[in-house]
């Protein structure tokens, strides 16, 4: 069964897939929810720091955000009309649109390059232009329902994955050939933080501005 969205109208109304996978229920992410807006508009919760190590019990609480940022971002949008998707959610920022198609597009890269990483001895992989994927027409024009529905599902088959990975598994990876750290290698443990900080970073600049803009 497909997930719908009941409207392709100027508001944002999803309804997620509980058919298929069911997501722990917790409070989500609000507007009221607001991060201290003194900090760079940029970096709501500040920029992404290497973590010193990977036990299983951080893990563990990177693989629940994941497996939350369904429900999480689809909150952070719900009730926006075509005017508030399309504002920028900072001067020369992208907007709140181009952000969820965004978090499609790298999170489906993410997925790929674990999968590569784990059949793979240290795969190289390509990396892509994140801004000008942003710019591209669907990023600017599609509904963000779209891929509202596109993270739903590929979360599902992410978290699944993760969770069915050992500590062996963990330490796996892959060399990003534009880092200049450690030669660029990255394991899984680094990359599933990263995408841990990468789910909050961009749904707080969603409810941030929906603070600063009384949406």
């Amino acid at each position: 069964m497909a997930p719908k969205a009941e409207s392709f109208g100027a508001r944002t109304k999803f309804v997620p897939l509980r058919a298929v996978v069911q997501f722990d229920m917790v409070a989500p992410m609000t507007a009221t929810n607001i991060v201290d807006s003194s900090l760079d508009p940029r970096y709501p919760i500040g920029k992404f720091s290497r973590p010193a190590s990977g036990t299983a019990g951080m893990r563990g609480s990177h693989i629940q955000t994941l497996q939350l940022l369904p429900e999480r971002l689809s909150a952070a949008v719900s009730g926006l009309d075509d005017h508030q998707l399309d504002t920028p959610y900072r001067d020369g920022g992208w907007t709140v649109r181009q952000m969820v198609h965004h978090v499609a597009d790298s999170h489906a890269n993410a997925y790929i390059r674990m999968k590569l990483a784990l059949t793979e001895d240290w795969p190289t992989i390509k990396p892509y232009d994140e801004a000008a994927w942003a710019n591209l027409s669907d990023a600017r024009s599609l509904p963000v329902e779209v891929s509202l529905r596109l993270i739903e599902a590929l979360h599902a088959r992410w978290v699944s994955l993760l969770n069915s990975l050992s500590d062996d598994d963990f330490q796996k990876g892959y060399v990003h050939p534009t880092m200049l750290e450690n030669g660029g290698r990255q394991s899984l443990a680094e990359v599933l933080a990263m995408y841990d900080w990468h789910s909050r970073h961009h749904t707080a600049h969603i409810t941030n501005l929906r603070g600063r803009m009384g949406w």
